[in-house]
């Protein structure tokens, strides 16, 4: 589908919004989300989307009207729980792992996150889209994680420190590009679980 056909407006009475493939639709929302880490919210425009992706301008109002509704809708689609398929067999591996894996996909969300942080005070349905998309699927499967510990008798439930895990890992994320300049990488992360996170669960 072309552009023009994108544009070409429909019978009377029907939807406003285009027909877009998800291939399409993807490569919109990649743009969008890429163009954010580069640029900052406030520098990306939908003409400069457009551009980007030789579309016409209209296509996108037309799909999604508004900026803060296009961001919102990129972010919803890169929901993922990308701690959820880790299961070592004992939750200090597990922990190792989630610091790994966060550790490697860490600089495009903290970058997003950075990048997107006033406009999401500003905005409620881009914060909650945000948390949708990265932050909430991680805490959950997280949840589970810390679970499956406590099931297999590895530390006790009523231990303090379960509760603030997920703040523990999620905070360190955001916390080293301005303490230190640079992103918490996968060897930072896990000597982090190691003397912070592990002792405190009464693990090794």
């Amino acid at each position: 589908m072309t552009s023009q056909d994108a544009d070409r407006p429909g019978p009377v009475g029907t939807s406003r919004r285009s027909k877009i493939t998800p291939e399409r639709e993807r490569e919109f929302f990649d743009a969008v989300l890429d163009q954010i880490r580069e640029c900052g919210y406030d520098a990306v425009t939908m003409e400069g989307v457009a551009a980007s992706t030789r579309c016409s301008k209209s296509t996108l109002y037309r799909q999604w009207r508004t900026k803060p509704q296009f961001v919102a809708a990129a972010l919803r689609s890169s929901r993922r729980a990308r701690f959820a398929g880790i299961d070592t067999g004992s939750l200090a591996g597990d922990l190792r792992e989630a610091a790994r894996c966060a550790g490697e996909w860490s600089p495009k969300d903290t970058t997003l996150l950075q990048a997107l942080g006033h406009a999401v005070i500003q905005d409620q349905e881009l914060a909650q889209a945000l948390r949708e998309a990265l932050v909430d699927p991680e805490i959950t499967a997280l949840e589970e994680i810390l679970r499956r510990g406590v099931d297999r008798g590895e530390v006790a439930a009523e231990n303090a420190a379960l509760e603030y895990i997920p703040a523990q890992l999620f905070g360190v994320l955001r916390v080293r590009p301005i303490l230190d300049g640079r992103n918490a990488d996968p060897d930072y992360l896990i000597r982090f679980v190691e003397a912070a996170v592990l002792p405190a669960l009464g693990l090794e």
